[in-house]
């Protein structure tokens, strides 16, 4: 029976730098006032509009990612211009992969085949797979489910589009809201949490397995 193992990509596959990246955005225009902001609160801010986004009616990605930078400025009295949101947009595809990834992909793919389910669009993502540099088998988007998860109908769409049923799948994710907790009933063969940041997990979704980083599921998953 095939066995597919995917992952999200941004934060578990590729180092999603857009924290870092927002932050040298408006230094570099000189709007940002360290003296009088909290950093962490207004990078957290941006992260829970990102989130809302998400859950509203499909929109693509190129423009989440702008209007919720605007109104997290907004929200802490930062001025917003749009150059600001093309910008950021323009950065994610040259985000590269963590340095454990490529040998752990080309690890699995002697046994597996391997797959990303990414909240992105179509043309943002394909930078980042060359920037990975292991062929995958299927790269399937919001874009193309027309639906971010934790919309289940996002799982869903990966699974008709892979031709397989949720218990021949393996989802590898360090997304908590995004991937594992919207996966927990929807009966996988297996789900592994890359905690990169060293977070507590929860008894209420498991069963999952965890890991620091991709380099330890090769041997996990028998490779």
């Amino acid at each position: 029976m095939r066995e597919i193992v995917t992952f999200d990509a941004y934060g578990t596959l590729v180092d999603f730098q857009l924290g870092p990246t927002t932050l040298k955005i408006l230094s570099d225009s000189g709007r940002l006032d360290l003296d009088n902001l909290d950093v962490d609160e207004f990078l957290d801010d941006f992260r829970v509009m990102r989130f809302q986004a998400v859950l509203e009616a499909y929109r693509p990605y190129h423009e989440i990612l702008p209007s919720s930078l605007k109104n997290a400025m907004r929200l802490h009295g930062l001025e917003y211009r749009d150059s600001d949101g093309e910008a950021l947009v323009d950065a994610v595809p040259t985000f590269g992969p963590f340095p454990e990834v490529p040998e752990a992909l080309r690890a699995l793919k002697t046994k597996y085949e391997i797959a990303i389910i990414s909240n992105t669009d179509d043309n943002l993502i394909a930078r980042n797979v060359e920037n990975i540099g292991v062929e995958f088998d299927y790269v399937i988007t919001a874009q193309q489910a027309g639906a971010y998860k934790p919309d289940r109908q996002t799982f869903k769409h990966a699974f008709r589009t892979m031709g397989v049923e949720p218990s021949q799948v393996i989802h590898t994710a360090q997304g908590w809201e995004y991937d594992h907790i919207p996966t927990r009933d929807l009966g996988l063969k297996r789900r592994v949490w890359i905690n990169r940041y060293g977070r507590p997990g929860s008894a209420d979704y498991q069963p999952y397995d965890e890991l620091p980083d991709l380099s330890g599921l090769p041997k996990l998953l028998g490779c």
